[in-house]
């Protein structure tokens, strides 16, 4: 189970997950024929819904009923199995020493049997988002996992495959091969009320279709924890008092309508177990994302390169220059920033983007969350009590406007690459790397690498196959890392060491 401990508070956001792999995510995604949200101009829509919820209207909490929403979202919600195979297992716990053959000199024949791995398993929820198969879940319900099985409402059972993830977000698209299935009308997660009743909809200790109530009990709650210390990381949740429990991560946060209005994912815990707050990814976040991952593989993440923090946490010397304190204060910028070019200035507090009121940092990142690379936003911001307004293109991470692909990463870097075998590592003297078995126009070849180099390090983390380099250079094309670009290290089969650096944002 993946645990979060507090310092001050003593307590612990904990993800949802019963063992082996983890749990979580969101989802927004609508239908034209349903009252629903939009999503930003320019992203479309692609998930198709078949049917329609009667509007159920809002009522005094002494009459609200439940039944109607509660009835149509738990057949669109499902149960997910994740589980990771013993060698996966196994190559992932290391070296193991035969303590006859240490001691002794005769390893098995003493009697001692080197423990064989089992497969890890673990158990969440994931939402039906159309009624082919797609379902959005938590990105850590699946991270890891070698085979994915999903259970309907109705005990059907699908294997699955993954379609996207999203680390920054905690969401995941995944798709099983079926036809007709009911999914959940998308609704408006910006049209909360904090005390509007809510409910939520998983598979808590596989405890299949369970559904619990709650308010909303705040809104674009960020800074909990989740994040750790990875600033790339999205955190704007709805905070509710609906119990959630391991299992219930990935599973619908609904209206009294039986719309989808976010995707649970984390609880606030002593314990492990619910103990009073749980958090979801509002749809305007996971419906935005689960779009991307479904038409390009990878999100088009904008940003507005900016650096920024709650107004009550500005250095000493700009609070004094303050007057307002709610929205998100722009503390620096990034080397290439949209908002800076647009007129945006250190010292200014954000307010509200294209209408919609800022409160906190959160809020300002789950709006522009909304928004690809090349859309414009209107930022009201807040300069020494004046209020002015700007313009902003948002970019990506490396400051252009194009969409990025999954696998872009081969493309950039225009090499091909194999994992050294074990005689390769013997000759050279070496337990891990790769070789640039090929190259093609692209960052590799402008940097002066050759044919035959072994990368060893890069970034300060070592390369074992060609997948955790791509990984590293995934991270950075869709804006995951802090990082803009590359440094390399390794040398020739000659024992030449050399190092290189690839700028990614050029």
């Amino acid at each position: 189970m993946k645990t979060i401990w507090k310092n001050v508070l003593g307590v612990a956001i904990v993800a949802m997950i019963s063992s082996g792999v983890a749990i979580g995510t969101s989802t927004y995604l609508m239908n034209k024929n349903q009252s629903s949200t939009s999503l930003a101009d320019g992203v479309e829509n692609t998930f198709k819904q078949s049917y329609r919820l009667t509007n159920f209207g809002t009522v005094a909490a002494e009459n609200t009923d439940f039944t109607a929403a509660a009835e149509s979202a738990v057949h669109g919600v499902v149960h997910i199995k994740a589980t990771t195979n013993a060698q996966a297992s196994s190559e992932r716990g290391g070296d193991y020493i035969d303590p006859f053959e240490y001691f002794f000199g005769f390893g098995g024949r003493g009697g001692f049997q080197r423990p064989q791995p089992q497969p890890r398993v673990g158990a969440g929820s994931g939402v039906i988002i159309s009624t082919d198969g797609y379902i959005i879940t938590n990105n850590h319900v699946i991270e890891g996992a070698d085979e994915l099985e999903v259970t309907l409402n109705d005990n059907r059972k699908f294997p699955a495959k993954v379609i996207g993830t999203d680390p920054t977000t905690d969401i995941a698209l995944i798709k099983i091969e079926a036809n007709d299935l009911p999914t959940i009308p998308f609704g408006d997660s910006e049209k909360l009320k904090v005390g509007e009743w809510v409910l939520a909809v998983g598979n808590p200790f596989n405890l299949t279709s369970t559904v619990t109530a709650g308010i909303v009990s705040a809104k674009s709650r960020g800074n909990i924890g989740t994040a750790g210390r990875d600033r790339s990381k999205i955190e704007s949740f709805i905070q509710t008092d609906a119990a959630v429990n391991p299992g219930n991560s990935g599973g619908a946060l609904v209206n009294t309508k039986g719309e989808l209005v976010g995707i649970n994912t984390a609880i606030y815990s002593e314990t492990g177990n619910f103990a009073g707050y749980s958090f979801a990814v509002p749809i305007s976040i996971a419906g935005k994302v689960a779009n991307d991952l479904k038409q390009y593989g990878a999100v088009q993440r904008a940003v507005l390169g900016v650096l920024i923090q709650d107004p009550q946490y500005a250095p000493e010397e700009a609070k004094e220059k303050l007057k307002v304190f709610e929205g998100a204060y722009v503390g620096g910028f990034a080397e290439r920033s949209s908002a800076k070019e647009a007129g945006i200035e250190e010292g200014d507090v954000v307010v509200a983007v294209n209408g919609v009121k800022i409160k906190s940092s959160s809020a300002l990142q789950e709006q522009i969350s909304k928004y690809r690379p090349g859309d414009k936003v209107e930022l009201t911001v807040n300069r020494n009590g004046d209020t002015k307004k700007f313009t902003v293109e948002l970019r990506n991470a490396q400051g252009s406007t194009k969409v990025v692909k999954a696998g872009d990463s081969t493309e950039v870097m225009g090499g091909a690459f194999k994992t050294l075998s074990k005689e390769q590592k013997r000759q050279l003297g070496v337990s891990y790397g790769i070789e640039v078995t090929g190259l093609t126009n692209g960052k590799l070849k402008d940097a002066g690498i050759k044919k035959g180099f072994i990368i060893m390090i890069v970034n300060n983390q070592r390369i074992s196959s060609p997948d955790d380099l791509e990984k590293i250079v995934e991270d950075i094309l869709q804006g995951r890392s802090e990082d803009q670009g590359l440094f390399i290290k390794g040398f020739y089969p000659n024992g030449r060491t050399r190092y290189y650096a690839i700028d990614l944002a050029e």
